[in-house]
């Protein structure tokens, strides 16, 4: 990738070790600079104030202000993207909160960072960081979702949604958005690692009006109902007598992410054709 200037990265981190690791990681790249680190929440806002980096790592557990109260404290900002910096293991839930409130991705943070594993963790650390830095993720969210969307009954009867960085937050508001007798049925396959959709779809089906669930191989998908692609399982549709039903499949054939949304757009129109909404 070429770059006009160096991405500025501050690293957020209540672990002294932690933070010169990810310091010692980020600045491998040739066009990363590490402008600062912070110990804490608090030190972080006046951190970002101060020396406007583009882009924020994260720790979610820290004293004083948590990672979750930097991303509500950033809300509603033109502020620098963040990507969540987690210890492996830890509650999924807290993970997929922080992305529904404005992270951008998550990285697992091993609880022992040793020698060997600092590349690989300055390899995806490194991707990462470049892709939020180019995500307009925060502009495209930036205009209000009217509290419900209005939609034409007729000949739809599946709406299949793609997202990538970024996308559990525009995902919340979007499904947040669907009336309780919402007449289609809804497939979602999105970026964010294996282990959070479970913890995504319990989230949003407790919050939304339509239910919501990770997908399973051979669920009936019906109207008023989303299904959510599983981490690391490309899903797919098929309609039989008029039932549509949810496949998952780890095969990832020509596919470079997993779950793929070509994948799912691709199914759907094959099982339903011009019946099929899709929206990115």
């Amino acid at each position: 990738m070429t770059i006009e200037r160096r991405i500025r990265v501050l690293v957020v981190d209540d672990s002294a070790f932690a933070r010169k690791v990810l310091r010692e990681s980020l600045t491998r790249s040739p066009e990363i600079e590490v402008v600062g680190t912070a110990h804490d929440g608090l030190e972080a806002l006046e951190k970002i104030a101060e020396l406007k980096p583009d882009v924020v790592t994260l720790d979610l557990v820290m004293p004083n202000l948590d990672g979750l109260g930097v991303l509500r404290a950033l809300a509603g900002t033109d502020g620098p993207r963040v990507i969540v910096v987690s210890i492996s293991g830890a509650d999924s839930a807290l993970g997929v909160e922080a992305l529904q409130n404005g992270a951008i991705d998550l990285v697992h943070k091993p609880t022992a960072l040793a020698t060997e594993r600092l590349y690989e963790l300055a390899d995806e650390l490194t991707v990462k960081v470049t892709t939020a830095f180019n995500s307009k993720n925060r502009h495209a969210l930036g205009a209000p979702v009217r509290s419900e969307i209005p939609f034409r009954s007729g000949s739809t009867r599946l709406v299949v949604v793609g997202t990538s960085t970024g996308g559990p937050q525009a995902l919340t508001r979007l499904l947040n958005a669907l009336p309780v007798h919402f007449p289609c049925a809804v497939a979602v396959a999105l970026h964010i690692p294996a282990g959070y959709t479970d913890a995504l779809a319990r989230r949003l089906d407790e919050s939304c009006a339509v239910r919501v669930f990770e997908a399973s191989e051979g669920a009936d998908l019906l109207p008023g109902s989303v299904a959510i692609a599983r981490g690391g399982l490309h899903l797919r549709v098929s309609e039989r007598h008029g039932t549509i039903s949810t496949h998952v499949d780890p095969n990832p054939l020509t596919a470079p992410y997993s779950p793929s949304v070509d994948e799912l757009f691709k199914s759907a129109a094959a099982a339903l054709g011009p019946a099929v909404m899709g929206v990115v």
